[in-house]
């Protein structure tokens, strides 16, 4: 047995470690001492390095660059059923009242018909020069812009505004507080105005606020929800503003206090979406209501920025800028992005100046929609 196994240890290399308790019998080898003893060959071979010696073998981190997200959604077409109003099918598709009417003309928004075409503007453009930070309020669209949600999925949501005469105020304010279950208290002017409001009307169904509300650092305005949903998407409060009751909740959960909240008024919105220049003209102020009246728009109004914010987003390709398409577009106020870039330069270029946009263009009055029976 133990010459088995002192042969053992002179092949694998063992023996020169190995003990003799005597001359004749080899000693039991103490494997601690082997384990922890240098071995007796070299061992100056250096390690292969961490990092490559060939600069070609590298692998050099590039970083993406960040795609701006410059639009929310895409425009859809729908068949109306017979039950349904421009109203409901707007609510159902994040849309407000005035947004469908405008998207619709020649609609009856009470009663589309079964079968009528309907258009849902539901491709929405960031606003331009306006810092994307906190939650961003357009006026002239009645709609808000979330950019604390979810940065790279942006989310917006029809709003209702103050009327003429209560116009909600623009600048920058940021929340001050929120509130789950607000309690509404009338300002005396329409407590004047109505001598049977009470002080104090307390959280329920009755409560013009809503469930929730967010106050600002501007006394007496809110983003609240309400108890008529009706006035999502048309200039009908105080000066507050109002969210469908399904978004406030959204808002009011993932909108901390201390939040910026920047309200501008941008009727034109203009955008590159994939080398293409787009435009999407609202109806601001009497314009809306006068969709909301009689369902068109009788005024042609031209911002008084446009032909600087054209240019200046055109850039290079400003001669390419389709004139007449965006008079179109401006004098019936839609809602819907065009592109408004034409296919080549013009073979003689023309010295353009801001007169260009002075000229009203002809626009036939819409005819009503065709109704089409699809069950028949």
């Amino acid at each position: 047995m133990r010459f088995t196994i002192y042969t053992t240890m002179m092949i694998i290399g063992l023996l020169p470690f190995y003990g003799r308790a005597n001359d004749n019998v080899p000693a039991i080898p103490d494997f601690k001492i082997l384990l922890t003893q240098k071995p007796a060959y070299d061992t100056d071979i250096p390690e292969p390095s961490e990092k490559p010696q060939n600069d070609r073998d590298e692998e050099i981190a590039v970083e993406e660059p960040v795609k701006v997200q410059n639009f929310i959604g895409q425009t859809e077409t729908i068949r109306a059923k017979f039950e349904d109003t421009l109203l409901e099918m707007g609510r159902e598709h994040n849309l407000g009242y005035v947004e469908m009417v405008a998207a619709n003309p020649g609609v009856d928004p009470w009663l589309p018909g079964r079968g009528t075409k309907i258009n849902l503007p539901k491709k929405h453009l960031i606003p331009h020069n306006v810092d994307r930070k906190g939650l961003v309020i357009n006026l002239a669209e009645m709609r808000m812009y979330d950019f604390i949600t979810d940065p790279k999925n942006l989310k917006t949501y029809p709003l209702g505004v103050g009327r003429d005469g209560l116009n909600t105020p623009t600048g920058k304010t940021k929340i001050t507080r929120k509130k789950d279950g607000p309690s509404w208290r009338p300002t005396p002017r329409m407590r004047k105005a109505d001598p049977e409001l009470p002080a104090v009307v307390p959280p329920g169904d009755d409560n013009p606020l809503g469930t929730h509300a967010l106050y600002l650092g501007w006394p007496q305005y809110l983003i609240h929800g309400t108890h008529k949903p009706l006035g999502v998407g048309r200039r009908v409060s105080s000066g507050c503003i109002r969210m469908y009751p399904e978004d406030i909740v959204k808002v009011f959960e993932n909108i901390p206090v201390g939040t910026q909240v920047n309200v501008i008024k941008q009727p034109v919105k203009l955008a590159w979406i994939d080398d293409v220049l787009y435009l999407e003209a609202h109806a601001e102020d009497e314009l809306a209501d006068s969709y909301e009246d009689i369902g068109v728009i009788k005024e042609y109004r031209v911002p008084s920025t446009l032909f600087a914010d054209l240019s200046n987003m055109a850039g290079d390709k400003k001669d390419r800028l389709d004139w007449k398409k965006i008079r179109i577009a401006v004098k019936q106020r839609r809602g819907i992005p065009i592109p408004v870039l034409l296919d080549a330069t013009p073979d003689e270029p023309i010295d353009i100046t801001k007169e260009i946009l002075e000229v009203e263009p002809i626009i036939e009055k819409p005819s009503r929609a065709p109704r089409m029976d699809l069950n028949g």
